[in-house]
């Protein structure tokens, strides 16, 4: 006679999702644990991808018929579908969404005392396509595929459920999304938006724009690297380039700088870092330059100008790997002219934040600036992307910021 405990429990039923079938052997690098599909991978004889709505939710299967996970779908591009859930039980969901929200909310709180960080960083949270900065009670969120915007409602239903926001802003204003078929929006979903913000870093104040803002309105990302300051810069003539709103300017003043130029091409940019500098106590510091940096290292040059340090921070110069040409001599071209006004034996702090210019790479790149101006470069220290942008081992490109912290010497 059989007994309860002998009873197989019952098998959990499939998603009430349409079925997104991929060809054979095209599974393998999802078993390994990538989360994207790519539009060749599809079968569209089994499951036309025409026959989807972008941002659909669908299980996505194996050529057999077995399911891999389920996630959403967007026909309209080359990354055509992503998977958020692996497990049938828990399909893509709002509570699924609210389940990840809480994981990533433990992280952080395990990470940092105050509420200022990136809550969910995409791929890296399990949440693809979506990105929240915390702004202590107020969010910012990119929504920048076409499966969360479809999700949209559940989005916010769930960071309501998790935070409790007083408001949040929908910066919807990456160019991600044209690669998505989306339009580039920044709207307030609730509450009232503030113009500005008050964090702190690493024992700093910033006041940082959110509608407005670049990104999501801070870098995040940056926060450990920028804390490497405080060994280099005291009683240093600093030249911080790319300064937005003084992070790494301002940082290296309260740091023990004798003087920073911060140059940054937005003049709104610049009132921001004066400003950031006075909450911080130390404006008397603290110059700005407005100029493109190329324009403004050129000019610096020819008055024979020279810094004790120089931060290099730009934009990413190559989005697409059709940049890579293009971007990569810009990366060389900005290193050595930063090292032409650095002073004898300067340290040289070097950034990027594309992912298509690998650490090596940029690295060699660097590496080629120097020799071209008859420089020697040690290499100092390394830094990532800080904790709250964490990397998914099975996808590289969730794991783009790359930092040099270089001495630099006569040859």
């Amino acid at each position: 006679m059989s007994t309860a405990a002998e009873t197989p429990a019952p098998a959990p039923e499939a998603p009430a999702f349409a079925p997104l079938r991929l060809r054979p052997r095209e599974e393998r690098r999802l078993r390994a644990g990538h989360l994207w599909v790519y539009s060749n991978e599809v079968d569209t004889r089994a499951t036309p991808l025409a026959g989807f709505e972008p941002g659909e939710p669908v299980e996505i299967q194996a050529a057999d018929g077995r399911p891999l996970g389920t996630g959403y779908v967007n026909p309209r591009s080359l990354i055509c579908a992503r998977i958020v859930s692996r497990d049938r039980r828990h399909p893509f969901s709002r509570s699924l969404i609210v389940h990840r929200l809480k994981v990533a909310l433990g992280l952080r709180e395990r990470l940092f005392e105050g509420p200022w960080y990136r809550l969910v960083h995409g791929e890296g949270d399990r949440l693809p396509g979506l990105v929240v900065d915390r702004y202590g009670e107020v969010l910012a969120v990119q929504l920048n595929t076409a499966g969360m915007e479809r999700a949209r409602a559940d989005v916010l239903a769930a960071l309501g459920k998790v935070l409790r926001p007083r408001a949040v802003v929908l910066r919807n204003d990456s160019p991600v999304r044209e690669l998505e078929g989306l339009p580039r929006t920044v709207e307030v979903a609730w509450g009232e938006v503030p113009e500005t913000v008050e964090i702190e870093e690493n024992g700093l104040r910033f006041r940082v724009p959110l509608a407005g803002g670049q990104k999501t309105g801070w870098f995040y990302d940056q926060r450990d690297n920028r804390a490497r300051l405080a060994r280099y810069v005291r009683g240093a003539r600093v030249l911080d380039l790319f300064s937005y709103v003084g992070g790494w300017g301002v940082t290296a003043a309260a740091r023990g700088a004798a003087e920073v130029l911060c140059v940054d091409s937005s003049g709104a940019a610049l009132e921001r870092v004066a400003g950031n500098a006075r909450l911080n106590g130390v404006d008397g510091r603290v110059r700005t330059l407005r100029a493109d940096a190329f324009e403004a290292l050129a000019r610096l040059r020819a008055a024979r100008e020279r810094f004790d340090v120089v931060v290099l921070d730009p934009p990413a110069f190559v989005r697409r790997r059709r940049d890579l040409k293009a971007g990569t001599e810009a990366y060389r071209r900005l290193n050595r002219m930063a090292m032409q006004v650095l002073a004898r034996d300067g340290i040289l702090v070097t950034c990027s934040c594309s992912f298509h210019v690998e650490r090596a790479l940029l690295a060699r790149l660097v590496h080629e600036a120097a020799r071209h101006v008859d420089r020697n470069l040690q290499v100092l220290e390394q830094g990532h992307q800080a904790p709250d942008h964490p990397v998914h081992p099975a996808i590289p490109e969730t794991e783009y910021l790359k930092c040099f912290v270089l001495r630099v010497s006569l040859a």
